[in-house]
């Protein structure tokens, strides 16, 4: 398994951000993906692979709705505490400081405050009850669940894009042998 990785870890991704609130009470969740994808421009579906220990990943399932933020390379520092251990994300009511999961604090879910004064990071929402996403994210999109498949370790999660958005300009961060790093473009 490894050397699967290992193998595996020379083709270089981007890295995604996807978030969502808890339809009980509010709070956000989110985990970072490198395996997302275009899967279908009619009808709009976008494809990801999440980890089933994911603890962020049932937030998203049962809200049935969740952002996905395409992160720039200066969100580096976000994908490293979203990556967590084994991708398991950052869940609601976790701890803050150890890098594997993070707190949502305070008036309402990341994707209804701003910046959260624990981890630095500015949240918004795309649509008015939208998902959540990163702030200054290369591009956003907010999706409803489709369809969840069991593959292995992993969940293969389909999602129709409802909408979406992208800044004219930055840099992706990209993962390449399980590192993060940047590329060069003009």
């Amino acid at each position: 398994m490894e050397r699967l990785t290992d193998v595996l870890g020379h083709f270089a991704s981007g890295v995604a951000v996807v978030a969502a609130r808890d339809p009980g009470d509010g709070r956000a969740a989110a985990l970072a993906v490198r395996s997302f994808a275009s899967l279908s421009l009619d009808p709009p579906l976008v494809l990801l692979c999440v980890d089933r220990t994911s603890a962020a990943w049932p937030v998203a399932e049962r809200a049935g709705r969740f952002g996905v933020s395409i992160l720039a390379e200066e969100h580096r520092t976000l994908a490293d505490r979203a990556d967590g251990a084994h991708g398991s994300g950052m869940a609601p009511g976790s701890d803050a400081s150890g890098g594997a999961d993070m707190a949502d604090r305070a008036d309402g879910a990341h994707g209804s405050r701003g910046s959260d004064p624990a981890d630095g990071t500015d949240w918004a929402g795309l649509l008015a009850d939208g998902a959540v996403h990163v702030e200054g994210a290369l591009a956003v999109l907010d999706c409803a669940v489709h369809t969840v498949h069991e593959a292995g370790d992993h969940l293969v999660v389909t999602a129709r894009v409802l909408a979406l958005d992208a800044r004219p300009d930055g840099r992706p961060l990209l993962s390449y042998r399980s590192d993060y790093t940047t590329g060069v473009f003009p």
